[in-house]
């Protein structure tokens, strides 16, 4: 894979499955890896694509195992770049993510909002792509 992302947030869920689903409709997410956990309904691991490259993980939150396992669900802020914000935002919103701070122009240049997933993970996504 050329230009492989090298960074990838890791973010649990009570109910992994609905937010892989919830990940792609409201914001665009692709499957990448889905592996299912010994137990209905457990994602032991799953990779999610953003279309402009790099992704994040997402699996199930059990608090019986291993570091990842003992994260709770709903405490992750994570920052994507888009080239299309205000269709971003309007895909989000009709696609049932809480608005925490609207579609706005930042004084650094990037133009950007903020929801929140079903779980309460904050998602900002915005223009600016790092200095």
């Amino acid at each position: 894979m050329e230009n492989a992302p090298m960074v990838w947030p890791a973010i649990r869920y009570k109910d992994a499955l609905a937010a892989i689903r919830f990940l792609g409709e409201a914001f665009g997410f692709t499957e990448a890896v889905v592996v299912p956990g010994q137990d209905e309904g457990v994602v032991e691991h799953a990779e999610l694509r953003w279309p402009l490259g790099g992704g994040v993980m997402v699996g199930s939150t059990r608090y019986d195992e291993g570091v990842h396992g003992e994260l709770p669900a709903g405490s992750a802020s994570v920052y994507v770049v888009t080239d299309e914000p205000d269709a971003l935002f309007a895909r989000a919103a009709a696609a049932g993510a809480e608005v925490v701070a609207g579609l706005k122009d930042e004084d650094y240049g990037s133009r950007s909002f903020t929801v929140r997933d079903p779980e309460g993970n904050y998602w900002s996504f915005g223009t600016y792509r790092g200095a």
